[in-house]
């Protein structure tokens, strides 16, 4: 009886997840459509919506569980073997590692804390996703020694049956070819196995479709991405070619949005992807690719198999402590821990719940690549004896709300998780001259494209900004976030006699949401070098008139361009609509209106 049992309630478990996959597979498979009909908003809509299928599905689940069978309480003995036939039932599934995920959140909805361990739930994954095979293969091999590089190139963009036709294959082709010629200059020697392996899936985000390979020949392996992009004039083009694993990591960033990729073999995308940039996990990749819960699954298991493996202790997070979050980290680890304060000092003006509600804002919206994604977590515990005392002290002092202690453990009941960055105040402290303009250049970028998307950081000081491996600038800090257009920009007025500029106290009324941009001077540009530099490259920043500019058109519909690729790396194609967007490396460009 109890065996029948277990095996309906497996059953249930992943009805539900094969439910929850289902509709993120319908949603997914519409970017294609979204792109080709060039309904932007739409994307945006959609990319939004997809986060919150996932707990959806995970309450309805527990709800049919709670009805159906008796699980108030736990009984060990059964769900332990409700977990040996849920694993029968991923026998040939596509897609065990996210079956298993999703039980594991089922489960812990369902149950206190201290049950969750190897023997109730996949701490460890029980089902390889090792070479299982879809309908369509994951990715398609092409012979340029056989059939050509112009044709293979032909059939690589012919391959994914797009609605709109290109304007001009030939050109596109032709502005491939010369740039695989420039990169590959001096290298004349093919081996026996060169060809191209191309994802059989494009990737969409936002205004874009990428098509994702590499070329392999012998032991050198050199990843690829082709943007396409819509003129919205009924045809596509292929804006640019990146090639290497720099350029590619940075198009699958941790502070962009994720992707959207119709793939029934989730697995079988990101071990392809990871061997195109093998300094990105797993748990990166899958989030990448719109697959965050699992995501979280495995960093939790990197992160046990790093603390297994390492002695350090937790520390206070080097830089200037924060007003509303105690940080730390593990030196050993790139990674650092945010837990919310119990008490805010002033200014700090909020609630512990309306700073979720900034984190959770950040995570629906579009990153534009300048804001650091976050992995989020109830109840995760550390081993006590790995806590220096300094950092001990702060989170029994700033934080013991969200603080327990259990069997040697310390038990955090809600804290963020973000990828380390250098802190952009440390950073311009040890910048040479080139580097320290760089930054600063990149730091103005960054809060162009945060107002292209509708974003306003609110506290734009340094030390809420961080430094990438690849030397650029992104935000971190969210609790004084807000849309662009729920902001007042205005100028500070004339004083109505000289003497009231010498006053402690304004002369003018201010409301909640107004900002004085040309007040920014006092509080970010203190250092000479740094104002000079500022000022040279992003002087309209302190100009009320460009916040109201990017309001206007964020309220009459129009999404903005952003690209994660430098502008120098465009093809010059003269049928694209001329319009001009910032760029993470220039200004003023002549674009066509795609957010890629």
């Amino acid at each position: 009886m109890a065996w029948g049992l277990a095996k309906d309630i497996a059953r249930a478990v992943l009805s539900g997840f094969e439910r929850h996959f289902s509709l993120f597979q319908k949603v997914t498979a519409g970017a294609r459509q979204r792109f080709e009909n060039a309904e932007w908003t739409a994307v945006q809509n959609a990319s939004r919506e997809r986060i919150y299928f996932y707990d959806q599905r995970v309450v309805e689940t527990v709800a049919v569980l709670r009805e159906s069978f008796d699980v108030a309480r736990l009984d060990e003995k059964l769900w332990q073997r409700v977990k040996v036939e849920y694993v029968r039932l991923l026998h040939q599934h596509q897609q065990p590692e996210l079956a298993e995920t999703f039980y594991n959140s089922v489960f812990c909805r369902l149950f206190e804390r201290k049950y969750f361990n190897n023997r109730n739930i996949f701490v460890s994954p029980a089902v390889s996703t090792e070479h299982i095979e879809s309908d369509i293969p994951a990715y398609r091999s092409y012979y340029p020694a056989r059939d050509g590089f112009q044709n293979c190139t032909a059939q690589v963009l012919g391959a994914y049956g797009f609605a709109l036709p290109f304007v001009d294959m030939r050109r596109d082709i032709r502005n491939i070819l010369g740039h695989v010629r420039k990169h590959f200059d001096g290298i004349r020697v093919r081996r026996q196995d060169f060809h191209l392996e191309v994802l059989s899936f494009p990737f969409f985000r936002n205004k874009a479709a990428y098509i994702v390979g590499k070329v392999v020949n012998g032991l050198e392996e050199t990843p690829f991405a082709l943007p396409i992009l819509n003129n919205e004039k009924g045809g596509l083009f292929v804006d640019t070619l990146l090639l290497g694993e720099r350029e590619i990591a940075n198009v699958f960033s941790f502070a962009r949005a994720y992707f959207m990729v119709n793939t029934d073999v989730p697995s079988a995308v990101v071990q392809f992807l990871q061997r195109l940039m093998p300094t990105k996990t797993k748990a990166e990749l899958y989030s990448a690719i719109g697959l965050q819960k699992h995501g979280k699954t495995e960093f939790y298991r990197d992160f046990l198999h790093h603390l297994r493996h390492s002695s350090d202790e937790f520390v206070v997070a080097p830089g200037i402590r924060g007003m509303v979050m105690t940080v730390f980290t593990l030196p050993s680890f790139p990674y650092v821990f945010k837990v919310i304060k119990d008490v805010f000092p002033e200014p700090k003006r909020m609630t512990r719940e309306a700073v979720k509600q900034k984190y959770q804002l950040v995570k629906q919206h579009d990153r534009v690549g300048r804001m650091a994604d976050s992995l989020e977590y109830s109840y995760a515990a550390f081993p006590l004896d790995r806590f220096s005392p300094e950092l001990l002290k702060a989170l029994q002092t700033e934080a013991a709300s969200s603080v327990t202690f259990e069997d040697g453990q310390l038990v955090i009941k809600h804290l963020y998780i973000e990828r380390w960055i250098t802190p952009l105040n440390i950073y311009i402290e040890n910048a040479a001259e080139p580097e320290l303009q760089q930054v600063i250049d990149d730091y103005g970028e960054a809060i162009k494209q945060l107002a292209a998307a509708n974003i306003f950081p609110g506290d734009m000081l340094f030390k809420n900004f961080g430094v990438t491996r690849h030397k650029r600038v992104v935000f971190y800090d969210y609790d004084e976030i807000s849309y662009l257009t729920e902001c007042n920009f205005r100028y500070i007025p004339e004083p109505p006699y000289p003497e009231f500029e010498m006053s402690a106290e304004p002369w003018y009324s201010i409301e909640p949401n107004d900002i004085f941009p040309e007040e920014f001077p006092s509080f970010l540009l203190t250092n000479p070098r740094i104002r000079q530099i500022f000022l040279r490259l992003h002087a309209d920043l302190l100009d009320a008139d460009y916040w109201n500019r990017k309001q206007a058109k964020i309220r009459a519909g129009c999404v903005e361009d952003v690209f994660p690729y430098r502008t120098p790396k465009r093809f010059l194609i003269d049928e694209r609509e001329p319009s001009t967007f910032a760029s993470p490396e220039g200004r003023g460009t002549t674009a066509p209106n795609a957010l890629a």
